[in-house]
């Protein structure tokens, strides 16, 4: 028994993001855990929790991205056929809100301290992993939304 097309898909893209980025920022968090002083001092469910408020800010940070990608692309749906506008404000909005977020805490309020092993890059002070996170984690959560887009069209014309 196949379902009829209009069941196929209801969920907003935004929950495919939310879901894909929680996933991708959570674990990331985690792994560059040991680059920030202040993670060493805390027990494990401490750390934890430490980990899924960031990845929390991470989610907002993704979503205020996507929906900027969104108002350039003109339409929520934008990911199917990026334009290089759109990938570009959405990269864009994203690394300049980290740069932005990263030295407001490490740098005015002190909320978190960088480890000794974390490259830090030149004029900016800013850490090279949230960078790199910003670029990886949502790369990957963009080509899979593609790839999910993809198939359920496919789907839904059978």
């Amino acid at each position: 028994m196949t379902l009829p097309s209009s069941y196929v898909r209801q969920l907003p893209p935004e929950v495919d993001l939310l879901m894909l980025s929680f996933l991708g920022h959570f674990a990331w968090e985690f792994l560059q855990a040991p680059m920030f002083s202040s993670m060493s001092q805390v027990d494990h469910f401490a750390g934890i929790f430490i980990c899924l408020k960031a990845t929390l800010g991470d989610l907002a940070i993704a979503l205020s991205a996507f929906w900027s990608a969104a108002l350039i692309g003109r339409s929520r749906r934008w990911f199917t056929r990026p334009s290089l506008r759109a990938l570009a404000v959405f990269f864009a909005v994203g690394l300049l809100l980290t740069i932005g977020l990263e030295y407001i805490h490490t740098q005015i309020t002190g909320r978190w301290v960088y480890d000794g092993i974390m490259p830090v890059l030149p004029i900016i002070g800013t850490g090279l992993t949230p960078i790199l996170q910003w670029i990886f984690v949502p790369m990957l959560v963009l080509w899979y939304m593609f790839r999910l887009d993809r198939n359920i069209s496919h789907i839904e014309r059978a």
